[in-house]
């Protein structure tokens, strides 16, 4: 049993002054000042003195990191998930880009394993499977060679109990909204992305189940005034959930700005989209089978076409802040329960009794100082 004491308290509905939280057996017990905690025998106390605690960050698109790529070696999976608890992350989804569909059923393996003996790190909650059933002239970063239509058959096993989270898919393709609607009936999350679609396909899109926007803006059609395409379509209606990129690289500031102001009702989420270059230095490293370029800000192909991001989520969630000028307590839904929702697992990106502890401490300058997962410490600063 763990009581963190003397933190500034982030439940998402409030905020609670020197507060202490009691964890048992990986749950939250209880949430109350610390003056009011009665402390059982034998619990651990931490102090937690001019620190945050928030929810811990959970992340939807999720490449590799520290030099692994989940698309062409998903067992690494679990030496990234070690490794991001140090950026906030708690749970996230591997994503595994457009590659033959066997690629697809290895990952599906390993998510669905296990974790390795005296494994600590964030948990992978599911795939999320971005590709193969892309448009070609939205391809981005994803080898066209491996792009195609969508159908029943292809999809047969995929479900969240086989492992699959959350697809990306082109709704106007052929196929797309039978595709759409099989999963969603499954429980598998749908998203636009990488697509032309216009303002009404997209809209149909939506009407078939879709529910979700692939990091907005980026490997889509630009907005228009005469044609809101997908990106205006993900802005407009209610039922969609967006992603985005916040490292000001994907899109612009001032954007990130506008997209807030208009959805930040619970429909917004940060993704970092990171690839193998996370927690690395510049350099030539691997996204699916392509090599990229890393600098000090982006990852591009050759051809200086963006793939992926060098986003730290602790990063990303800094910036909604710088950009928007919102307060902490306004950005932590994007990373916590907007996307826990999203995937229908109320017990997580909560602070609330009976939810999983998964907690971070925040400096005042909002860097990660502790992570807490199901109830135990799995890095300090």
């Amino acid at each position: 049993m763990i009581c963190i004491q003397h933190a500034t308290i982030y439940t998402l509905d409030e905020v609670i002054e020197d507060g202490a939280v009691l964890i048992d057996d990986g749950r939250i017990q209880t949430i109350a000042p610390t003056s009011q905690i009665e402390l059982p025998d034998r619990v651990s106390c931490i102090d937690a003195t001019g620190l945050h605690l928030v929810p811990g960050f959970i992340d939807l698109q999720l490449n590799g990191a520290i030099g692994l790529d989940f698309t062409s070696e998903p067992r690494a999976i679990w030496p990234v998930a070690h490794y991001l608890p140090q950026t906030g992350v708690t749970s996230f989804l591997p994503t595994i880009i457009t590659s033959p569909l066997t690629a697809v059923s290895a990952a599906q393996e390993i998510v669905t394993s296990s974790p390795p003996r005296g494994f600590q790190g964030a948990m992978p909650l599911g795939l999320h499977v971005e590709g193969p059933f892309l448009h070609p002239d939205k391809k981005g970063a994803h080898n066209p060679a491996y792009l195609q239509l969508p159908t029943a058959e292809k999809v047969a096993n995929w479900s969240p109990e086989n492992g699959i989270r959350l697809v990306t898919l082109a709704p106007e393709l052929d196929g797309a909204l039978d595709v759409a609607r099989l999963l969603s009936e499954r429980g598998t999350i749908v998203s636009a992305g990488h697509s032309t679609a216009n303002f009404a396909q997209a809209t149909a899109g939506f009407d078939a189940g879709i529910r979700y926007g692939t990091h907005l803006f980026n490997a889509m059609p630009p907005l228009h005034h005469r044609e809101p395409g997908l990106a205006g379509a993900l802005l407009a209606d209610d039922r969609a959930t967006i992603g985005l990129i916040a490292d000001g690289e994907h899109v612009h500031p001032e954007l990130v700005n506008l997209v807030w102001r208009l959805v930040r009702n619970g429909r917004l989420t940060l993704v970092t989209d990171a690839m193998a270059a996370l927690g690395m230095p510049p350099g030539r490293y691997i996204l699916g089978d392509y090599e990229v370029f890393v600098d000090e800000t982006t990852a591009r192909l050759p051809s200086g076409t963006l793939a992926g991001s060098l986003l730290r989520m602790d990063t990303a969630v800094r910036n909604l802040i710088n950009f928007t000028g919102c307060t902490l307590a306004e950005a932590l839904p994007t990373v916590t329960r907007t996307p826990a929702d999203l995937l229908g697992l109320p017990h997580k990106g909560r602070l609330a009794p009976n939810c999983d502890a998964d907690l971070l401490l925040l400096t005042p300058d909002l860097q990660v100082h502790t992570t807490v997962i199901a109830g135990k410490i799995v890095y300090q600063k």
